[in-house]
């Protein structure tokens, strides 16, 4: 296993799937934290086993509204650092089990294959990481992969700018755009694997 994940285009792969996951709780998490809707509308007056109505209660919540955001933006954040992704994708479990189920038990259309796809991600990553977590049950977590492109800083920094994106965007606007999110953050995704192909000395070969 340790040197199937030896392949450098599926550490990039990894290290940007950690990207796409945090950047998009970091996404969800601001409104919830600024004390917003999730959904823009009240559901007041939705019937009571409606999705918009569950919304609804969770945001009236208040602190516990707040609470969720934080912790999506604690898990998504913590992904993007790419040093502390390993934590991030822990913290990132229940959450994303979570999300699914509610998905499942509300009429929320094709809703459920998304946060399928965010459940099956954060496996990917825990096994992923799987020889750093075999010491949670006791194993011997054997030897550490020879060569880890995630251990290079201008991951980290690629992070960081990917995380200032995505939170002044989303409260800097109260209409957001999802498509100019998403093409900032490309670009700047593009950019962080530029410098590290053409970095002096350096150089990337799939």
């Amino acid at each position: 296993m340790e040197k199937f994940k030896q392949r450098k285009y599926l550490q990039i792969f990894t290290i940007y799937l950690r990207y796409l996951i945090g950047g998009a709780f970091v996404f969800a998490s601001i409104i919830k934290i600024a004390g917003g809707r999730f959904t823009g509308e009240s559901g007041e007056h939705v019937p009571i086993d409606e999705a918009w109505h569950f919304f609804e209660t969770l945001y009236r919540s208040g602190l516990y509204w707040k609470f969720l955001g934080l912790s999506q933006l604690v898990a998504g954040c913590l992904l993007m650092t790419q040093k502390f992704s390993k934590l991030g994708a822990l913290v990132f479990f229940p959450i994303s089990i979570n999300i699914f189920v509610i998905t499942l038990s509300y009429d929320f259309n094709n809703t459920p294959l998304i946060t399928g796809g965010l459940v099956l991600a954060n496996i990917y990553l825990i096994l992923w990481d799987w020889n750093t977590f075999k010491v949670l049950f006791g194993l011997n977590p054997g030897p550490e992969r020879k060569e880890s492109l995630e251990n290079h800083p201008i991951w980290a920094f690629t992070g960081l700018l990917l995380f200032l994106h995505t939170s002044i965007y989303r409260i800097s606007v109260e209409a957001y755009d999802e498509f100019f999110w998403l093409s900032g953050f490309f670009l700047i995704s593009v950019a962080g694997f530029a410098v590290y192909k053409y970095r002096p000395n350096g150089g990337y070969t799939l």
